[in-house]
């Protein structure tokens, strides 16, 4: 089997990019969970820079993110001024290196390297809980002022979603989705009418990172937002988006090496005390809410079954699309009580 040699697309990466500053050593520090690979770059006398490469997706989509999370870098308000980290530019451009030979396609862009401060905890305390939700109330608040001052962003859920079918309909989409085209075909239909229903095309789109791990983000002293990083799922959507992740954040089991995407968290009493005290800060509308039931559906469907191939390991990506058509869709009508989160936060 060929090897691709990665190393050397980031070399060439920066040599494009400035052939006068020479590169000491480059170290992969990837995380090993998605195709995406990063890398820290050292520069003798000044100090390191962070090279990203992907191959998963679009090129313009790719350009597309990393050109308006720039923006949003740049544009972000106090006390999040410094929150996301900045791409290098060239000139007045964002910097993107394209590398395509007869195996792959794939693109660099590197970064100024991004100060960490404090974790969260595994398992948060309700009163961890109570300023976390304020918190990214309060972050989403920040989102909302700028949204108007960022480039414009193509990509869509329903576009998602398109793509999805086409997947589904290809030569290797039939192979890997073998006997689940109904059930995909379902659960498309139901997300594409209930978005209708809800008039999604109404609610205002902020930037979103959708993924909000643990490990994602640091915190100061205070619990207050002090860095982010992984720009994978960026978009610009409803903020409704982020809230399955956050749910997870502040659920009863806490982070885990080993888990299941399961619909529980939503419906957690300690996630409504977090919708609670965001909804102090950022009131909340009651048709956002009923739309976390679709935002959690777009999620399966988009990362488990469209993309789990890549931001898993192939044989988690495996058991993740299994239990979605044995458990996750089925939950969805079961479980999620909309109504009750809407009574519980006023």
């Amino acid at each position: 089997m060929h090897q691709i040699n990665f190393l050397e697309i980031v070399a060439a990466a920066w040599d494009a990019y400035d052939n006068s500053r020479p590169i000491e050593r480059i170290e992969d520090i990837s995380a090993k969970v998605s195709t995406n690979h990063v890398y820290k770059i050292s520069l003798p006398e000044e100090g390191v820079i962070i090279g990203k490469l992907s191959y998963f997706g679009r090129h313009e989509h790719f350009v597309e993110d990393h050109t308006i999370i720039n923006s949003l870098s740049n544009n972000l308000p106090s006390p999040y001024e410094n929150l996301l980290s900045r791409s290098l530019m060239k000139g007045n451009q964002l910097f993107v290196y394209r590398h395509i030979d007869s195996i792959i396609d794939a693109w660099v862009v590197f970064y100024r390297p991004i100060k960490i401060q404090n974790k969260l905890p595994r398992r948060l305390s309700e009163e961890d809980i109570i300023l976390f939700g304020k918190e990214m109330a309060t972050f989403h608040k920040a989102c909302y002022t700028i949204r108007n001052t960022l480039p414009p962003s193509s990509k869509t859920l329903q576009s998602d979603i398109a793509h999805l079918l086409e997947l589904v309909d290809s030569e290797f989409g039939t192979y890997e989705h073998r006997g689940k085209e109904a059930i995909i075909q379902m659960q498309c239909d139901l997300f594409l009418r209930n978005l209708e229903a809800l008039q999604f095309h109404e609610l205002p789109k902020v930037p979103v990172f959708v993924d909000w791990n643990i490990g994602n983000f640091s915190v100061n002293q205070e619990k207050q937002l002090f860095s982010r990083w992984d720009y994978d799922w960026f978009r610009i959507s409803s903020r409704m988006l982020d809230f399955y992740f956050l749910s997870r954040v502040v659920s009863n089991v806490g982070d885990r090496t080993i888990f299941t995407y399961n619909i529980g968290p939503l419906m957690e009493e300690r996630f409504i005390l977090f919708l609670k005290n965001y909804h102090q800060v950022f009131p909340l509308t009651e048709v956002e809410i009923h739309l976390l039931k679709e935002v959690y559906r777009f999620f399966i469907l988009n990362y488990v079954i469209k993309d789990g191939r890549y931001f898993f390991h192939e044989i988690y990506a495996s058991k993740l699309q299994q239990q979605a058509y044995q458990n996750y869709f089925y939950s969805i009508e079961k479980e999620f009580d909309g109504a009750r989160l809407w009574k519980a936060i006023q």
